[in-house]
């Protein structure tokens, strides 16, 4: 009797997680490295929450809480969602857990049975898949090319819809690509919804407060009412507010479906750190005005990396509207060989060699389901960027 299961066996482990835990042993080694493949913010904690968690350790705020969440957090977010979304939620229909992973963990463990299908579109989080496939579902991933936006349409969504289909997952702006849905196409998918009331959808909000330019966020609950009580929405505090080490995310809808959350939680980890549950109160409580000062960053970051990015031979990369991905193609490149002597036949191809001659630690594409194209997180200090684009760009020159 094999000891790992036959379930396990179909699930890979993260491609992101492996090439910065790669990138994280070469610079252990004393190698130049220029890590960007994380999706992490490089800002610090902002002080009043680091504050709020000191104070909550002081306060003896160190024991067991509710399952999925403190009723004074749960209130916060539904606060949270009326002023950012313009959703009313009860605390009855919030669940608090250890960060935006596990909501979509627990939601898919908690509904899916085997043969229901998943559509996931392409570009995808690479955590997706593996997560339906370890609640027992079947992922359908739809391409989305650069054609489109990376983004899913009607027409697409519409042939993918099968009697087994159970969620969509919607994930906007996206990751890897930054790609945004405007309120017009989150319209237009609705309507392809409405014809199939069996499909709930699963909406990925975790770059909400990352948008730029005019760009205006909104979310499939908030732009068509009449599935709001089919559709569960995620978020958190990792992203938007620099705490990514706390592990704070939190899902509102339906108080059925919360509720086979919170007995999957029960039955798992049990609650999120106590103090971490604090941290979060006073970060969707406290002072919001740094969130406009970080995205202005961001953008302006987006602007030269996009920039500097198009000049290099072989390379090709969209502007996104939103988070801090950018998905270039590599197809200029591909069918040639490094300075090194690496063949680049495929992206993680491109992506391997890159690493080790120039030591820039990015993101191949197949892992996120589109071809061949590379995502590169730009939450970096300018200087760091710079010398990585340029690093990036003198390795395409090398070519040949």
């Amino acid at each position: 009797m094999p000891l790992l299961s036959a379930t396990l066996a179909r699930v890979k482990p993260s491609p992101t997680v492996a090439m910065s835990s790669l990138a994280a042993d070469l610079r252990a080694q004393g190698r130049d490295i220029i890590p960007l493949s994380a999706g992490e913010p490089d800002f610090d904690t902002p002080q009043n929450v680091k504050d709020a968690a000191k104070a909550a350790i002081d306060a003896g705020h160190t024991k067991y809480t509710q399952v999925d969440g403190l009723p004074e957090l749960k209130r916060a977010i539904c606060d949270k969602f009326r002023r950012d979304n313009g959703l009313d939620f009860a605390p009855g229909q919030i669940s608090v857990g250890t960060g935006g992973k596990q909501m979509l963990y627990n939601a898919l463990m908690a509904t899916l049975d085997p043969g229901d299908e998943v559509i996931i579109p392409a570009p995808y989080w690479v955590s997706y898949p593996d997560m339906v496939l370890l609640g027992g579902g079947t992922p359908v991933t739809v391409p989305c090319g650069i054609e489109d936006g990376f983004k899913l349409t009607p027409e697409a969504l519409e042939a993918a819809i099968t009697p087994r289909t159970k969620w969509l997952m919607f994930n906007s702006p996206s990751n890897p690509t930054g790609a945004a849905y405007t309120r017009a196409e989150v319209e237009a998918l609705c309507a392809v919804l409405r014809r199939h009331p069996h499909v709930w959808i699963l909406s990925d909000d975790i770059y909400e407060h990352l948008v730029f330019g005019d760009f205006e966020f909104t979310t499939p609950a908030q732009v068509a009412p009449d599935l709001f009580d089919r559709t569960l929405t995620v978020n958190g505090v990792s992203k938007a507010y620099a705490m990514t080490g706390w592990r704070i995310g939190f899902a509102a809808g339906p108080a059925e479906l919360i509720g086979g959350m919170r007995k999957i939680q029960s039955q798992s980890t049990s609650n999120p750190c106590s103090i971490s549950q604090h941290a979060a109160i006073e970060a969707l409580t406290g002072p919001q005005d740094f969130l406009a000062e970080n995205r202005t960053l961001f953008e302006r970051r987006r602007d030269m990396v996009v920039g500097l990015l198009n000049e290099a031979p072989g390379l090709s990369c969209p502007v996104p509207d939103g988070a801090f991905y950018v998905y270039p193609s590599i197809a200029g490149c591909l069918g040639k060989t490094s300075k090194g002597g690496a063949t680049i036949d495929t992206d993680e191809a491109f992506a391997t060699a890159l690493l080790e001659e120039t030591g820039v630690a990015l993101v191949f594409g197949a892992a996120f389901g589109v071809s061949p194209n590379i995502r590169i997180s730009y939450a970096a200090a300018d200087d760091a960027l710079r010398d990585a684009c340029e690093r990036i760009a003198s390795f395409c020159a090398g070519l040949r």
